[in-house]
């Protein structure tokens, strides 16, 4: 089964979001495993999976790099979106966090 880098990167970021949250305003890396791959399935659930490089080439076939600066997060009806561009203050706050 060939997953993409974008389906890759979106259930990563899924898994991260997924999470309790805490009141925090400092973020925290991910961290992402070599050779692990992160699904978003069609029912909103996700699954990690330990992957080999015998068939790399399958996977890289139709992936897309995520561009750096992409936001991940889960909309209040469950879905997981992306956005590019700014979501940082120029303070370097983060500009959708809870209300201050």
């Amino acid at each position: 089964m060939a997953f993409s880098i974008k389906t890759f990167a979106m259930a990563a970021a899924l898994g991260v979001l997924a999470a309790p949250a805490c009141a925090q305003s400092a973020a925290t890396p991910w961290e992402l495993k070599p050779d692990t791959g992160y699904a978003y399935d069609k029912e909103g659930k996700t699954f990690s999976y330990k992957m080999g490089t015998s068939n790399a080439g399958e996977l890289l076939k139709g992936a897309k790099k995520v561009p750096k600066g992409t936001l991940f997060f889960i909309g209040h009806n469950g879905q997981l979106y992306m956005r590019s561009g700014q979501y940082l203050e120029g303070d370097g706050r983060f500009k959708f966090g809870p209300d201050q």
